[in-house]
């Protein structure tokens, strides 16, 4: 399974270049970085998802398939949607509470 992190995201943050560079991402740069990133995340929630799906159907339609590996494709996708839900959970915290700065 994939892990879902923030450490996926450190490239969007922290641009790659020589040591010692002080290169910092336009914010037009880190909005199309950090969107790519979210779309690849998302799109492997959604086939943890799907693979879930397609293993359960074939149980139930009697396929050959084992009961173990369909209920750990199943908790893989349960836990994967879980993390995603905290991350955006902690995202939307930390935007909030940003808001309520005085500057």
């Amino acid at each position: 399974m994939e892990n879902i992190s923030f450490a996926s995201m450190a490239h969007v943050l922290r641009p790659e270049g020589k040591k010692g560079s002080t290169y910092t991402y336009t914010p037009y740069e880190a909005q199309q970085k950090f969107a790519s990133v979210l779309k690849e995340q998302i799109e492997k929630i959604n086939e943890a998802q799907n693979q879930s799906d397609v293993m359960t159907e074939k149980l139930a339609r009697g396929e050959n398939v084992d009961l173990h590996q369909v209920m750990i494709a199943s908790q893989k996708a349960n836990i994967t949607l879980q993390a995603t839900i905290e991350i955006r959970n902690k995202v939307i915290e930390a935007y909030q509470e940003i808001m309520r700065m005085q500057v």
